[in-house]
Order: structure tokens, then C-alpha cells, then sequence
């Protein structure tokens, strides 16, 4: 049997760099995780409590729709009101398993093989790695600091060949950066005008610093908008999330989903709406004050250590940071960092194929303790020559 050419994907870096860490730990070692974005608090005590209940009840928690339960999904509708101030009909709400099922799902939906996708690097590997196995293409664009490593409309018109799709990421995932409702505006009148479908990851919206996100369903009711419960939720192994589609495509999204997923775990469904109580939203709004915390001294300690282009940092909980004064590989540096210095962290090959050599991310999701003693782990190492 051969392995089929579509399956050869790029690997997702920043999770191998966490397998070696675990590793490291597994064989006694102690290491910082400074690599994926992963939240160290866990589901909010009313999601548990909520899933406790159902078991404790004996509830089957069998299949749901595919579209995810009503209740969740009229949940899902109430926050964009309460977030936002926007109506949102739940017919409209796809619940998905995890923002990745969000992502195939739109993809399927949205674009032929063979279609052209724009994506913004440094961004999400993910993005790209599924557009290509899914049989379309990722057309990367190579962002710069000055457009805060977001596309633009005269980015846009660069690109040679036609164009199907956009996706964008507010805040974005490596560098927290985000698109205010001018930018984010202008893309969305670019999209329209030429029929390219537009895609918005809004998986970090609730984790910012200074000023609220935008979601592009402020600007238009045409957008794919895509969410999940896994970063202010904290909710990351519960492989839960959302799609906000317009309403001629839920009936497609709901055969895809039925056949791909039957449908979103029923178990993670319980817990993510009791996720969207009020007593959840206080637990998981004091996270804020620990992310801003870390952000704070980590922007503070990069620059002294030789970082240099070091995204703002609008929102999620990264920090994106050039690191040529100190090393012109950024994986043979992430590599001794962890095993020498014991901090794991991401090289920027994950994010920018192109240009990753010369950066890297840093993840500030964990206490700050921990955060703290990383920085003190990184400053040790390359004071040390690392």
C-alpha cells in the first residue's frame, strides 16, 4: 500500500516540540512550557460541574444533531449579543468540534480543489497544512511589522492569479496582533467586491488588552466566522467550538458535519454551554488579569535579551519576536533551549516557512510563576553563550 500524496503535510512544530518536552518530564527533567497555547487553568468549575451532573444523572449522551445542541447554539447566539450587540439567529450557529472542525467544514463548504486561499505569515500552520490537504491552496503573504503582520488590500492586490478565499485571525496566532474595524472593514469591502469568500478566525476574541476585537460579523452577515471554547475558555482538550455562517450554507454545513463528525461531543457540548453562564464568564474573565501580567514582563524582558521586532501583542497570550542577533536557526535554538536551557518554546518555522529561521514565539498562558521562572531560564541561557 503507498501513503497517499494529499496526507504529506507539514508536521505542527510547536506540538513536537511539546511531545520532546513531555518527554524530557517523563524522564524526570522539568521544563517550562512557553511553546503551545494552551491555558493553564482549565475548564471553569461550572463546565465540570455541569458534565459531573449529566453523569451523575446517567444521561446516555448519545448523538445530537449535527449542528450541535439547540440550547448550545441559542448560548453561542446570546454571547455575540452580549459581546457585541448583535443579533445573531442560533439557525445561523454550527457548533464544531474544536475551531479544526470549523475549518474543514468552511473549507469544504466554501472552495473546489484546486481553489486559491490567501493567508497571511507569520499565521496559524494549521491553516495552511489543511487548505493543502483538502486539495487547495494556501497562498501565503509575506506580512510585514509595519501592517502588524495582518493583510492588507494593497497586499492583496500583489498576489498574481485569482483569489477564492481569505483568511484572516484578529487576534492572531503567532503574534497577538489584531485588525481594528477600519482594517478589518477594508478587507471585508475587498472580499465582497470581488466575490473572494472571507474567513474569520476569532478564536481569541475575550483575550485583549488594551481594546476590544472586532468580529467581521459587525461589518458583514457574509462572512464564515469561526470560534471555539478552547483559549478564554480554557477549554482546549475538549475539542469544542463554533461556525457562524450565512444562512443559505447551514444546511450544507449540517450534511458535511453528519457525514464527517455525526456530530460534536455530546459530553463537551453540556460543558461548553454551562461555560456560558455568568459564574463561568467571572472565573474565566480573572484569567485576563494573569495573561496581561505575563504579557507585560515578557514584552519587558525580549528586548533586553537581543529580541528584536516583537509583535505588539493586541490580544491572545504570544509574544512573536525576531531572534537574528542571537541565532540565524531558530530550531536549532528553540532545540538547545529546551534541553539545555529547559524552556520550551516555538521556532518561527511553524509560522512563516520562509522567514521562521530568523523568529520565534513565545507563549505566556501559564502562571505567572512559571512565566517568571522561564524568563529566567532564557535569560540564564543566553548569557551563558546559548
Amino acid at each position: 500500500m503507498k501513503i497517499s500524496s494529499r496526507s504529506q503535510t507539514a508536521p505542527f512544530i510547536a506540538m513536537d516540540v511539546l511531545a520532546e518536552a513531555q518527554a524530557i518530564e517523563a524522564r524526570g527533567g522539568n521544563v517550562i512550557h512557553m511553546e503551545v497555547g494552551e491555558p493553564a487553568y482549565g475548564a471553569p468549575k461550572a463546565a465540570r460541574e455541569a458534565l459531573a451532573a449529566a453523569l451523575g444523572r446517567g444521561d446516555a449522551l448519545g448523538y445530537t444533531s449535527g449542528l450541535g445542541l439547540a440550547a448550545l447554539r441559542q448560548g453561542i447566539a446570546a454571547l455575540y449579543q452580549r459581546r457585541y450587540g448583535l443579533e445573531i439567529d442560533p439557525e445561523r450557529v454550527v457548533v464544531t468540534s474544536g475551531s479544526s472542525g470549523g475549518f474543514m467544514l468552511s473549507f469544504l463548504a466554501l472552495f473546489d480543489p484546486g481553489e486559491r486561499v490567501a493567508i497571511a505569515d507569520p499565521g496559524y500552520p494549521c491553516y495552511r497544512n489543511i487548505l493543502g490537504t483538502l486539495g487547495l491552496e494556501p497562498v501565503r503573504i509575506e506580512a510585514e511589522l509595519v501592517s502588524r503582520y495582518q493583510p492588507t488590500p494593497a497586499l492583496l492586490d500583489e498576489v498574481e492569479g485569482p483569489l477564492h478565499g481569505l483568511l484572516v485571525a484578529s487576534p492572531a496566532n503567532p503574534t497577538g496582533t489584531m485588525l481594528d474595524k477600519a482594517a478589518l472593514g477594508a478587507l471585508a469591502t475587498y472580499c465582497q467586491d470581488r466575490g473572494v469568500a472571507l474567513i474569520s478566525d476569532e478564536i481569541y476574541h475575550g483575550l485583549t488588552y488594551d481594546t476590544p476585537a472586532v468580529s467581521a460579523l459587525e461589518l458583514t452577515d457574509q462572512a464564515f466566522v469561526i470560534n471555539s471554547f478552547s483559549k478564554y475558555y480554557a477549554m482546549t482538550g475538549w475539542r469544542i467550538g463554533w461556525l457562524v455562517v450565512p444562512d443559505r450554507f447551514v444546511r450544507t454545513l449540517q450534511n458535511l458535519a453528519q457525514n464527517l463528525f455525526i456530530c460534536p461531543s455530546h459530553a463537551s457540548q453540556i460543558a461548553a454551554l454551562a461555560a456560558l453562564s455568568d459564574e463561568a464568564e467571572e472565573e474565566v474573565a480573572r484569567h485576563l488579569d494573569e495573561y496581561a501580567y505575563n504579557r507585560a514582563a515578557v514584552m519587558s524582558a525580549l528586548p533586553k535579551l537581543g529580541f528584536t521586532d516583537i509583535s505588539p501583542a493586541d490580544g491572545a497570550f504570544y509574544a512573536y519576536a525576531g531572534v537574528s542577533r542571537l541565532t540565524n536557526d531558530s530550531r536549532d535554538f528553540c532545540a538547545r533551549l529546551l534541553t539545555e536551557g529547559g524552556v520550551a518554546a516555538t521556532p518561527g518555522l511553524d509560522f512563516d516557512p520562509a522567514r521562521g529561521h530568523t523568529t520565534m514565539r513565545f507563549s505566556f498562558a501559564q502562571p505567572r510563576d512559571k512565566i517568571a521562572e522561564g524568563i529566567t531560564r532564557l535569560t540564564r541561557f543566553i548569557e551563558s553563550g546559548g
